[in-house]
């Protein structure tokens, strides 16, 4: 395998921190598209590597020592997250900032469920435990833990609506169809922002971890790459919008997560009314807010299928096809 960093100096720097004793093995984790993720192994320990992708790298994005911070911050609260070990400014270890943290002791679900989990009460019982960590995320005193300038919550849903679909305009700044058309209608409909609280920005059921045994539990939840600081709903609605459910044409991000279209997973409307009752939030205004998703994961689709054009981005995003299926589930929320 071809690593693009130095082995030998990822070796060193675990070593001097140590984390590891000896020449550590690595191994890829599976087959993200955005940050890279390793295995390292010692002999006496496996602990997890996190990187950016190779540049290049749209500025603000894939920033590890901003994850690690989030991970550090969240430490002891109910929101179950790895122990983050280590962490190397760029030109420390490697030409980008990384860090390692601890591997945990669980399972990331995406198609089917393991063995132990694998009956309609134990999906039930993962699906609630996984609604229920999306909402003491929602509770956690963001400030108290010492991230009051990871963004700002003010405008946050027009900023981001305004500022995501410029990676796709033309010289002009207009949009191509049918992008433009759904960001008129999302901005003719905007709701009025809730009380900010700390968001994941990606949370799904391929980025939390879930315990073998019953009752089925969260571990931990990976990939704060998107985390910031708004409207809670904004997360319920991405949530919702990539959840799998049967019966439904799966796009890029339920086709990730093809798990929870099994029998024993609750609806998306069971999730909204347990978030509710766990918050006391009313999830108002749903509907806009998993729009609102499918269009920026569209947008965000196309922006790297277009990299692909160029000969610089990842073959994945290759397909248009991917982009339609999101934009044709978007345009599905208005009906």
């Amino acid at each position: 395998m071809t690593f693009p960093f130095d082995v030998e100096a990822v070796g060193r720097w675990l070593r001097a921190e140590g984390v590891c004793t000896g020449s550590p093995e690595l191994t890829r984790i599976g087959d993200g598209h955005s940050n890279l993720t390793y295995a390292v192994a010692d002999g006496d320990r496996t602990v997890v590597l996190r990187r950016p992708p190779p540049p290049p790298i749209p500025k603000g994005a894939n920033d590890m020592l901003r994850e690690a911070r989030i991970l550090r911050a969240l430490a002891d609260t109910p929101v179950p997250v790895p122990r983050v070990l280590a962490v190397a400014e760029q030109g420390e270890v490697m030409d980008v900032p990384c860090y390692v943290m601890e591997r945990l002791d669980g399972v990331v679900v995406t198609e089917t469920m393991p063995a132990g989990l694998d009956t309609l009460g134990a999906r039930r019982e993962a699906a609630d435990a996984f609604i229920d960590v999306l909402a003491a995320l929602h509770t956690v005193d963001w400030r108290g833990r010492g991230l009051a300038d990871l963004g700002r919550p003010d405008g946050y849903l027009e900023r981001q609506l305004e500022r995501l679909p410029r990676l796709i305009t033309d010289g002009r700044g207009v949009l191509p169809a049918p992008f433009g058309e759904l960001r008129d209608k999302l901005r003719a409909s905007m709701p009025v922002s809730g009380e900010p609280t700390l968001l994941h920005g990606d949370y799904r059921i391929g980025n939390v971890m879930l315990g073998t045994a019953t009752p089925a539990r969260v571990v931990g939840v990976l990939d704060w790459e998107l985390a910031g600081i708004g409207d809670p709903l904004a997360d319920l609605g991405y949530t919702l919008a990539t959840y799998a459910v049967a019966g439904e044409e799966p796009h890029a991000l339920t086709a990730m997560s093809s798990v929870t279209a099994a029998a024993g997973f609750p609806t998306r409307d069971d999730l909204a009314a347990r978030y509710a009752e766990a918050t006391g939030r009313e999830p108002a205004h749903l509907r806009w807010h998993e729009s609102f998703q499918l269009l920026k994961l569209a947008i965000l689709f196309e922006y790297n299928r277009r990299k692909t054009e160029k000969g610089d981005g990842d073959p994945y995003y290759a397909d248009p096809a991917l982009v339609e299926g999101l934009l044709s589930a978007c345009t599905a929320t208005f009906s």
